[in-house]
């Protein structure tokens, strides 16, 4: 990751000298893994040991790196879409180390929640973000839209406001070698049932009844047959949204949040691969 960045960071020069890229790009992680801002990023080097034992700053004799330098190396990654190329990089491991399933793939969508309060300089909510309908509760925000293998190691992923449809993302979502296809009852369509049995591509989402054809006792057990394998598209979500806290934006705008996600999905699909990468290194 520092070889793919490195071409984009600042040389040393005449003003003032750039800290190194690892160090940057580990407080980085940090941010990922504890929800922090960039001023909370700065103070928990200072408050943790284990933080600056992992970022390799020994006080005082190294500079902590202040928020606005957090902050600039943050927006060097979103301008030059490195978090992308990151999710990339990471992707291209895991293939690399055959721990890809490229057999199936299983799609879903999740909310993440925006700031709905209007007391902010501009007197508004974030235009980029919308509001929707989830059972009984409305939520405002955007979603992730992300493709996995069987698995649950993601391969793919798109975001938009949270009005937007499920189902108008899969296209985007699919590699293009899929035998089978799961999701949950938001992607069924019958025409792509039609599609994916014509490609030769098993069609494995739920089935969705309606008011004139309710769903028969026969359509149920085949729907929770196949949650059992669709459930572990939550396993990402899980590690992102539970584990690491990212359930409400930081940012303003799509931008903004659509780079970390890439970001958070890529240390997500290495942090489920764990084991299996330590195996495959003889560890």
């Amino acid at each position: 990751l520092v070889r793919l960045i490195e071409p984009h960071y600042p040389k040393a020069g005449r003003g003032r000298q750039p800290l190194g890229l690892e160090k940057m790009l580990r407080i980085y992680l940090l941010q990922i893994w504890f929800d922090l801002s960039d001023p909370q990023a700065e103070d928990s080097i200072y408050d943790s040991e284990s933080m600056r034992r992992f970022v390799g700053v020994e006080l005082p004799d190294d500079v902590v790196p202040d928020e606005t330098t957090i902050l600039r190396f943050r927006r060097l990654l979103e301008q030059n879409k490195l978090t992308e190329q990151i999710f990339d990089e990471v992707k291209t491991l895991l293939e690399k180390r055959h721990l890809f399933v490229r057999s199936g793939t299983i799609v879903d969508a999740t909310i993440i929640s925006a700031p709905s309060s209007t007391k902010n300089r501009n007197k508004s909510r974030d235009p980029e973000m919308s509001q929707t309908k989830k059972g009984s509760n409305w939520h405002f925000g955007m979603k992730i839209h992300i493709g996995t293998d069987t698995r649950g190691l993601v391969h793919s992923l798109t975001t938009t406001n949270a009005a937007a449809s499920d189902i108008g993302q899969m296209p985007k979502l699919l590699h293009g070698d899929e035998r089978v296809l799961y999701g949950d009852r938001a992607y069924w369509k019958e025409e792509n049932r039609e599609g994916c049995r014509s490609a030769g591509v098993r069609y494995r989402v739920n089935r969705r009844g309606c008011r004139h054809r309710p769903l028969t006792e026969n359509d149920r057990r085949i729907n929770r047959s196949r949650s059992r394998t669709r459930a572990f598209v939550e396993y990402p979500f899980l590690v992102v949204k539970r584990l690491w806290g990212w359930s409400k934006t930081r940012y303003r705008g799509l931008a903004k949040n659509t780079a970390r996600a890439f970001s958070a999905f890529a240390m997500a699909n290495l942090y489920l691969a764990r084991k299996d990468l330590l195996l495959s290194v003889g560890r």
